[in-house]
């Protein structure tokens, strides 16, 4: 019974609030029309929720009608609380419809106020773009009025400029008949001209003897002949002016080298004899059948020549490092008296060990001696070879250290790196350390190996050309070279066999003879000098001058020498008569 209460009491809410609805609908309709499509949806949506409602509450009234009486007190009371909730729910409508009205009333300004500002904004660029196309326009308009004023006073320009050139063109045209007139009178002249020239030639034709090629001819080859002559002369001056300067500093440089550095005259070779304390020791050495020899030699490389010569043998290599450790070996065996087989080899393999430390001590005391340091440890024990080579005579290390002295003061002299010189003086011969074992000559080795070591490209550059300083591209290879040949060349220094020595004086002497007009040539002064005595009579002084350069040029193309050749033509003229 109560169920079926609650639920008529459920379908007279429903009709109510479909009755409150349809109200609401139509009248959010009055106050909205732009939403009137979507109320239009909504009220007939709302018809067909009550329609069914209705239906619905005609259905179940049917069904409850009996019922009715019973509970109409209590749906009286349910009626009054549902009007008040209806009514309720229609006034919170009506709030939330006011709202959404306010609301969108406040977005349409807000829009409109945004629009107003979009356009006044669009308007100011307009505006402004506008007034800036008038400006441009008004100041192309203004040029344009110049440059028309400007045309218009070309033009007028123009016009009087045509007017001048048409008055230069009629007096051109005035000029041009002179000068046709004159160019007549001219031709006219020259033809007279020609004609008494052809005369004038033929009388001196005549006159002389001989034809006008012929007294170009002489003409010329006088004039050549007086020219060679004053060539001759300004060559010699300025060779006598250049010669004299540069000798003059080079002496003084040289000599100041030369002072402050002082060596011994010769440098003392590697020594091959050694001396034993008896004759009878030399049968100890030989051994028995010879093994002991035969194991020396086989072990060292060096030839031990055993003769009649007294408390003494003979140690024969060219090679001198290998004839040093043989001879320090035979000494320890003699100095120890116990010599065979197996002892030698012990002693040989012990010198040998020796001889490397005392190679690297001599290439240190080089390189403190020279006064260059930073050598690496490889660099200094090939240094150290060259204790034990020689050069004509010379002990090539001494040498070194010497050239390393020298090119260092004339570098200082000349404000250069003395440090860096006197590295390069040092290592210039380094190639002779190796040479008899690779092939190739001294500078190519020197080369290859100061390269590979890393050294300066100065140093390099003096190894390559300290023999050819003037290919060379720095001032270090010239006072390699220079400090190279003050230390070969100095009395003692080194020395020649005989037969090399009179070589070289007659090719000096047969290479000035090969020039015409000399009649004799002397080579003195050990062939640092060659005196060339001319004919008077083909040989002029001004040709002397250039004939001692010429001789000077082949000496240095077909000849090597130390040091440097000096060549003086000698010319002189005699006159000889006897009183009788």
């Amino acid at each position: 019974m109560a169920f079926t209460i609650l639920d008529a009491i459920l379908a007279l809410m429903v009709l109510v609030l479909g009755v409150a609805v349809v109200v609401l609908a139509q009248r959010s309709a009055r106050l909205a029309e732009v939403n009137k499509g979507e109320l239009e949806a909504a009220h007939r949506e709302a018809q067909k929720t009550l329609e069914a409602a209705r239906r619905q509450a005609e259905a179940v009234l049917e069904q409850a009608r009996a019922q009715l009486e019973a509970a109409r007190e209590e749906a009286q009371s349910l009626r009054q609380s549902a009007l008040l909730e209806a009514q309720n729910l229609r006034q919170s409508a009506q709030a939330e419809l006011e709202r959404l009205r306010q609301q969108g009333e406040e977005r349409l300004r807000q829009q409109l106020r945004e629009e107003r500002e979009r356009l006044q904004a669009g308007l100011e660029a307009e505006r402004a773009s506008l007034k800036a196309e008038r400006e441009r326009l008004q100041s192309e308009l203004q040029a344009i009025r110049a440059e028309r004023e400007e045309l218009r006073r070309e033009a007028e320009r123009l016009t009087r400029r045509s007017e001048q050139l048409d008055a230069r063109a009629a007096r051109l045209d005035e000029q041009e008949e002179r000068l046709d007139t004159l160019e007549r009178s001219l031709q006219n002249r020259e033809a007279e001209l020609a004609q008494r020239e052809g005369q004038i030639e033929l009388k001196l034709q005549e006159v002389a003897g001989m034809s006008r090629e012929e007294a170009r001819n002489l003409l010329l080859s006088r004039l050549d002949a007086e020219l060679e002559e004053e060539k001759a002369l300004r060559v010699k001056a300025n060779l006598e002016r250049i010669r004299l300067e540069v000798k003059r500093e080079a002496q003084k440089l040289l000599a100041l080298a030369a002072q402050r550095q002082a060596s011994e005259t010769a440098a003392a070779l590697a020594v091959s004899v050694v001396p034993i304390p008896s004759d009878a020791m030399k049968g100890r050495i030989i051994g028995r059948e010879g093994r002991n020899i035969r194991t020396f030699e086989a072990l060292t490389g060096v030839d031990l020549i055993i003769d009649d010569t007294p408390e003494a043998v003979l140690l024969s290599s060219f090679n001198p490092v290998r004839r040093e450790i043989a001879r320090m070996a035979l000494e320890q065996l003699v100095a120890d008296g116990r010599i065979h087989p197996s002892r030698i080899e012990e002693v040989v393999e012990k010198a040998k060990n020796e001889m490397k430390t005392f190679i690297y001590e001599r290439g240190e005391e080089a390189a403190l001696e020279a006064g260059v340091v930073g050598l690496k440890p490889g660099l200094v024990q090939l240094l150290g070879r060259l204790h034990f080579r020689s050069s004509y005579g010379q002990n090539v290390l001494k040498h070194s250290i010497q050239v390393a002295h020298l090119t260092g003061i004339m570098a200082a002299e000349l404000g250069l790196d003395a440090v860096l010189a006197r590295r390069a003086g040092l290592l210039h011969d380094l190639g002779k350390s190796v040479d008899r074992e690779i092939e190739g000559t001294h500078v190519e080795i020197g080369v290859t190996l100061a390269t590979r070591f890393g050294e300066p490209k100065e140093v390099v550059d003096a190894i390559a050309h300290h023999h050819d300083p003037e290919n060379g591209e720095t001032l270090y290879a010239v006072l390699v070279a220079a400090a190279d040949a003050i230390s070969a060349a100095r009395p003692g220094a080194r020395r020649e066999s005989l037969e090399e020595y009179l070589q070289r004086l007659e090719q000096l002497e047969r290479i000035a003879l090969s020039f015409p007009g000399v009649d004799h040539a002397f080579a003195v002064q050990a062939g640092r000098e060659v005196r060339v005595i001319v004919k008077p009579e083909r040989i002029s002084d001004a040709k002397a001058v250039l004939l001692a350069r010429e001789i000077a040029g082949r000496i240095e193309r077909d000849m090597n020498y130390p040091g440097q050749v000096q060549v003086t033509v000698v010319r002189e003229s005699r006159a000889v008569e006897f009183a009788k």
